[in-house]
């Protein structure tokens, strides 16, 4: 017997450990983002972490069974939201993506990201083993992630669409599809991106063209991806210092304490940094995937593994951004960036991840076979 508490013994220390580490970081960058003070960002982000971790550790203690039970009627939910939003959402800044509620904007498509795991991951636990390699393993799914993709592209917003498809597809992928389904399918896709790029907004096909040539227009379309890189390259290994940055100091960085606070975060800690910031979200990761390979259903499987997925790519497509590597489509960096929206989506799913890591340390003790 431990004289340690279960209730203590229990509880995600390693985990939540991680997360605070790297929105500790996060506060501090948004500090000195601020030239120094800790309002508006730094002690807003500070009380979001709080908040949501609290939302984590809730969702960590609801049994496994209810997310399955419920992974349909909540895609069915957040789907009517999004057609809600194209009939009575606000625009602002050319998109329509919010529901004004009076007390808050909801952005459905948020909820969306990590639901249609859930949903995709439901649909492929409950069919049947012989079925994976037919017809009918392909087309429910499919219809599963393009409805809501199709809806947020329109909206337009291209990086949370591609957030929802990229998590769908990953779960199909994790479940056991063919792989010259996929093989086949990224032929396809590369045959239509000259026909899908015709119908792209301006600004986005913009985006694209200055990811292929971004010193084309240094002081228009490309002055986000030059100015991204003259802060990251300028602050060498070890940084200029903390507070010491320029780029985002004097405001040649834009968005540098929102979609490029990467760029002003490297400014100020250099390379160094960066690898300690990339190396504990790798923790974070090497964390979600151990859940999913120790998980004893295929359910609690897909889902870990297609959470842990979707915070990678957050964290990937934003990195790739900043450094030049891939257009700029508005994904911010988790923990790191300025905002509710991307907290509150990947403590969801780190929520989640909990709860299956949970219930598989409940099943694993002796007495709980049955």
């Amino acid at each position: 017997m431990s004289i340690v508490p279960e209730p203590l013994t229990e509880f995600p220390w390693r985990v939540l450990g991680i997360l605070l580490a790297i929105a500790g970081f996060g506060t501090l960058v948004l500090y000195s983002a601020a030239g120094g003070s800790i309002t508006p960002w730094a002690i807003n982000q500070g009380v979001r972490f709080v908040i949501f971790s609290v939302m984590a550790l809730v969702l960590s203690r609801i049994p496994l069974e209810t997310f399955a039970r419920f992974a349909f009627p909540a895609y069915g939910s957040v789907l009517v939201a999004l057609f809600l939003v194209e009939l009575i959402g606000g625009v602002a800044g050319g998109s329509q993506r919010w529901i004004n509620l009076g007390f808050m904007q909801l952005q459905p498509s948020e909820f969306m990201k990590p639901i249609i795991v859930l949903a995709v991951a439901r649909f492929y636990a409950l069919l049947p083993v012989g079925e994976i390699r037919r017809w009918n393993a392909i087309w429910p799914a499919l219809v599963l992630i393009g409805v809501p993709f199709m809806l947020v592209l329109v909206q337009p917003d291209l990086g949370t669409a591609t957030m929802i498809a990229a998590g769908g597809v990953t779960v199909m992928f994790l479940a056991g599809l063919p792989l010259r389904l996929f093989v086949g399918s990224g032929l396809a896709f590369a045959a239509i991106v000259p026909i899908a790029f015709s119908f792209l907004h301006d600004y986005q096909k913009n985006r694209v063209l200055i990811f292929m040539d971004p010193e084309s227009d240094p002081l228009g379309a490309g002055y986000h991806i030059s100015q991204s890189k003259i802060a990251i390259g300028s602050g060498g290994i070890f940084g200029k210092g903390f507070l010491k940055g320029t780029q985002s100091h004097l405001d040649y960085l834009p968005e540098g304490h929102t979609d490029f606070v990467f760029a002003t975060m490297a400014e100020e800690w250099g390379l160094l940094g960066g690898v300690l910031l990339i190396g504990a979200f790798m923790l974070l990761f090497r964390w979600g995937i151990g859940v999913s390979l120790r998980a004893q259903d295929k359910y609690a499987r897909l889902v870990a593994a297609g959470l842990t997925t979707t915070i990678f790519f957050y964290v990937a497509i934003n990195l790739m951004m900043v450094m030049g590597l891939a257009p700029v489509v508005g994904i911010p960096l988790p923990f790191m960036s300025y905002g509710g929206s991307s907290m509150l989506t990947v403590m969801l799913c780190v929520g989640i991840i909990m709860a299956i890591e949970r219930s598989g340390r409940r099943r694993s003790r002796p007495g709980n076979w049955g």
